[in-house]
């Protein structure tokens, strides 16, 4: 299979695919402060869980709203892939997460359906939790983050 072709998917249950449950949705942003306090204020709710990840070299936190959790994530330095990204395209939608039980069953999953990876392991992330993220070509352009264990 090349790049271009897009493996054929036949339909799963949900107890044999791991993307089931949507753990966030993360917004680049220039400045953790600045975008923490528009959000705060335009959602109602506070930033929270706030972070060094220093395996990605950004600053994380989170808006919790009743249903879902939006993860802004700044860069720690400019030599970062949220600074280059930030640079090419602005602030804005960076990823979605999914959650998962076992990081490594789920890249096993992925590979055995031929899903393009960026990382072959699970590495430290926010939270303490594993994570791991697929190549935006295995979604269409989105880039996938995979989190291991409940937040």
């Amino acid at each position: 299979m090349t790049d271009g072709d897009a493996p054929e998917f036949r339909h799963h249950s949900m107890m044999e695919t791991p993307f089931q449950v949507i753990d966030h949705i993360a917004v680049a942003v220039p400045d953790l402060n600045g975008a923490g306090s528009m959000w705060t204020e335009r959602c109602g709710v506070d930033l929270e869980g706030r972070e060094h990840v220093a395996s990605q070299s950004v600053e994380v936190g989170f808006v919790e709203c009743a249903n879902a959790r939006i993860e802004l994530v700044a860069p720690a330095s400019s030599s970062t892939p949220i600074s280059r990204f930030l640079t090419s395209r602005g602030p804005g939608l960076h990823h979605i997460a999914f959650c998962v039980a076992d990081i490594d069953e789920a890249l096993s999953w992925c590979r055995a359906h031929e899903l393009r990876l960026l990382d072959e392991k699970g590495r430290p992330g926010a939270e303490g939790r594993r994570v791991a993220f697929l190549h935006p070509s295995a979604f269409g352009g989105v880039l996938v983050e995979l989190c291991e264990g409940k937040a």
